[in-house]
């Protein structure tokens, strides 16, 4: 291949990944779905949803989890099988546990579908389409890759949530399902058959003015290799911290921004979508021209003064509802950098033969971060009725992150 054909053909690939990812986005439109759950429960027109509604965020919960940690699995099925295959899986999966969907109402099954099928679905897809994007560019350009391939997802509450609310004011829950079981198949089916790695004699030259090196075949490590090392836990740990930390006060922020904004909420969550969107793809593509490291450090510093604001605004009982909409708008941009920094330091640190598994064992910081974090989060405010503890507890950690990202080594990987 010439090098016009390859960045052709490099950018269809990072696309297609980029329309799947909008397509998975469903995942974190779960509110909007919850909300029409506790309608029907509290109506009492209709006794399908016999559900305790402190259950009601028990298949979003357990769908982040299982995504997470079937990022492991997936990865391995993908460096092993190729990307193409391994997504059409995931869009075979997903459609279905929407299918399921559609046709019941019982806890047990929305559980199931939503929380065990779409989670496995997301990660079949997710864990294919960022590792095939990279394979065809350079280091340099890592950073920018993956931040537009996972802006997708949080890009994709900008359509599914105004959709999803008209659809089910229309049709109703069920039929919206399988609506969506219908065109995401669709959607990911087409579109992965554009997903695909490189030859395997395409050698990947860098344009940075150092000697170049065949990027696929230096500093290869697989798992085994990297466990046995101090600079994957602080690196998994400040994943752990920048991920869950954003999201373990989002939710707050999200629901006052919407009460503030009242009819005009939907503005918020696509300002919050788009911010939350860009800080995946500046984040990366700062981490291109200036390090990954000290894109960390800024963006840690940044989330940190946020987190400063957020506790001010508390205590002072001062809840402006467009100051809320510009902080939130802060944190989700923040917290969104995570998901194109992260990719990179592991390309960077332990190639691409392994990718797929590497990356899915990294991106378990995500899932437990975001879980537990949140619970810790919840918890507090349940005890204290105060957000300002859950911001309190958001600076100690971030600091910790920042006591670790000056520990990491980003040259190599050597301790």
């Amino acid at each position: 291949m010439n090098d016009k054909i390859i960045k052709k053909k490099g950018w269809l690939v990072t696309i297609s990944g980029f329309i799947i990812s909008i397509s998975l986005g469903i995942l974190y439109s779960w509110s909007i779905f919850k909300t029409e759950i506790e309608r029907i429960i509290k109506s009492g027109s209709n006794n399908s949803f016999d559900w305790d509604l402190s259950t009601l965020n028990d298949p979003y919960s357990i769908s982040v989890l299982v995504f997470s940690f079937t990022m492991i699995i997936t990865g391995r099925i993908q460096d092993k099988i190729g990307p193409k295959i391994t997504t059409v899986i995931g869009g075979i999966i997903v459609s279905a546990g929407l299918f399921l969907l559609s046709q019941f109402s019982d806890y047990i099954i929305w559980v199931s579908g939503f929380g065990i099928m779409l989670g496995i679905g997301v990660a079949f897809c997710y864990a294919s389409i960022t590792p095939a994007a990279l394979k065809w560019f350079p280091d340099e350009k890592s950073g920018l890759i993956a931040g537009i391939i996972v802006s997708g997802l949080a890009l994709s509450s900008v359509y599914i949530a105004p959709l999803s609310t008209y659809l089910i004011s229309k049709f109703g829950i069920h039929t919206t399902m399988l609506y969506y079981s219908i065109a995401f198949l669709i959607v990911i089916t087409i579109f992965s058959f554009f997903i695909s790695n490189p030859p395997k004699n395409y050698i990947l030259i860098s344009k940075n003015p150092f000697p170049k090196i065949n990027l696929q075949i230096s500093n290869e490590k697989s798992p085994k290799d990297f466990l046995k090392t101090s600079n994957f836990y602080k690196i998994w740990f400040t994943y752990f911290i920048g991920a869950g930390v954003g999201l373990m006060v989002f939710s707050f922020i999200n629901d006052m921004v919407k009460a503030g904004l009242q009819h005009l909420a939907f503005l918020g969550v696509i300002i919050i979508a788009v911010g939350n969107a860009s800080g995946r793809i500046i984040g990366g593509a700062l981490s291109d021209k200036i390090g990954s490291k000290k894109t960390l450090v800024i963006m840690f510093i940044f989330q940190l003064l946020m987190m400063i604001i957020s506790t001010l605004i508390t205590i002072l009982n001062s809840y402006n509802p467009i100051l809320l909409l510009l902080l939130s708008t802060s944190i989700g941009f923040a917290y969104g950098t995570n998901l194109a920094i992260f990719p990179h330091i592991t390309k960077q640190l332990y190639g691409l033969k392994n990718f797929g598994i590497n990356y899915g064992i990294m991106f378990v910081a995500w899932g437990l971060g975001g879980f537990l974090l949140s619970r810790i989060s919840q918890m507090l405010y349940t005890k204290t009725d105060s957000l300002s503890s859950s911001f309190i507890t958001a600076i100690i950690m971030l600091i910790v992150g920042l006591f670790l990202i000056s520990k990491i080594n980003l040259d190599k990987e050597n301790s």
